[in-house]
């Protein structure tokens, strides 16, 4: 999640540098993430499929190859199409083969009781990609933003592949195990059994194995589906993809605008942590906090206009990390927990290919409505939109009232 997701995730720190060198809008230039995020969302229920499948270490392993190539490969793009092509469709069918969809997958085999925890410690790699920022502008601004590209991609292909290939295996079974260390007798108490979606997602049916086309047919996989939309793609990718450049317009240095993007990730790691406690105190109760508090940081925005108060962009980035950090990873344990079973990936996939939707056209409309508006006020006001609407739906979801898979131990 860390290297893999931080080939994407630096685009940050490259937009400004490819936007000076060939002279592009930012709107056109922002397409290219644009394209990735859609194109990744589209592969989500492929690579699902794939996951289901076949043996998860040649998925990730072949992902890692692919993502790790097309990025270094973008250091001889010299037109928009190229950028397009190795950063928006190569890198991004890599990436989904390494992403949150397969890792989600696994990690929902092994983990019941403390899904929360395992997905929220999943999901600080998420942030810590984020934190690779100022690395990564280390390596622009000492060689070229050609070379960095080189570098990084080389790196994650030898970082990623060889520890899949050693221990990633699907499922605890595979060693002798169970999940969570459970004895077997309580293990097959609660077998699963196959269901079509056609009865209430309720209580009763806790212990079902979904498949994709019973989940399709309940509202609350449509709900979770417009969150991933508004919450993974709109509020977080804006987040991602214009953060330094908003500070950059405002009068920040580089390095300092890419600190300020560092201090983001960090803080999006310790909200990722706080995942934990949507196991004691129920997923709602820490997602709607958590949009809360990110709707909060957006404001803040509308206050930063010159660099006159350097300690409010920090305050932003403090309360959006661990808003958006804690958000994000309780919105994925809630569609592992009503959704679980040996068809989950496809399942998640398809809510992944919601982020997707949301997530391409963010970039580019923020990027357009700064080149026609030259402000990103009217961009802010959508993101608050989102994280506004993004609680009110996981309150009619209400995840607390089905309840997560529940797997006790034997008397």
């Amino acid at each position: 999640m860390a290297v893999g997701y931080a080939l994407r995730n630096t685009f940050t720190v490259f937009y400004p540098e490819i936007v000076e060198e060939f002279g592009w809008g930012r709107g056109s230039t922002a397409l290219m993430f644009s394209i990735t995020i859609l194109v990744y969302g589209w592969m989500a229920p492929v690579v699902g499929g794939l996951v289901d499948r076949f043996d998860p270490r040649l998925v990730l392993s072949v992902g890692a190859c692919i993502a790790g190539g097309g990025i270094a490969l973008c250091s001889l793009a010299s037109s928009q199409w190229q950028f397009y092509l190795l950063y928006g469709v190569v890198v991004a069918i890599g990436l989904s083969m390494i992403g949150t969809t397969p890792l989600s997958t696994i990690l929902s085999n092994w983990f019941v009781r403390k899904r929360g925890l395992v997905f929220g410690i999943m999901a600080a790699g998420f942030g810590v990609s984020l934190v690779s920022a100022p690395l990564a502008q280390f390596l622009i601004s000492s060689f070229s933003w050609q070379t960095a590209y080189v570098i990084i991609g080389l790196f994650a292909m030898a970082v990623i592949v060889p520890p899949c290939i050693l221990f990633v295996r699907r499922s605890p079974q595979e060693k002798g195990l169970l999940p969570d260390g459970l004895p077997q007798t309580s293990f097959e108490a609660q077998a699963p059994h196959e269901h079509d979606g056609t009865a209430a997602l309720n209580g009763e049916l806790t212990g079902t194995t979904w498949t994709l086309a019973g989940a399709l047919k309940t509202y609350r996989f449509w709900l979770l589906f417009l969150m991933a939309f508004c919450v993974l793609g709109v509020a977080e990718q804006i987040a991602i993809t214009h953060q330094v450049y908003f500070f950059r317009d405002v009068g920040y240095e580089p390095m300092r605008a890419a600190t300020i993007y560092s201090v983001f990730g960090i803080l999006f790691v310790v909200g990722n942590l706080c995942t934990y406690y949507s196991d004691r105190l129920g997923r709602e109760k820490v997602f709607i906090p958590s949009c809360l508090l990110s709707a909060g940081a957006v404001c803040l925005l509308f206050l930063i206009t010159d660099t006159s108060r350097p300690w409010m962009p920090f305050l932003f980035a403090v309360c959006l990390g661990l808003g958006l950090g804690a958000a994000a990873p309780v919105l994925l344990v809630t569609v592992a927990d009503l959704f679980q079973g040996r068809h989950f990936g496809s399942i998640m996939g398809c809510i992944i290919l919601g982020f997707s939707l949301g997530g391409a056209a963010a970039p580019w409309l923020a990027g357009f409505l700064h080149d026609r508006t030259g402000s990103y006020s009217v961009t802010f006001l959508i993101v608050l939109g989102c994280l506004i609407a993004s609680a009110v739906l996981m309150w009619l979801v209400a995840p607390s009232k089905t309840g997560p898979l529940q797997i006790t131990r034997a008397p």
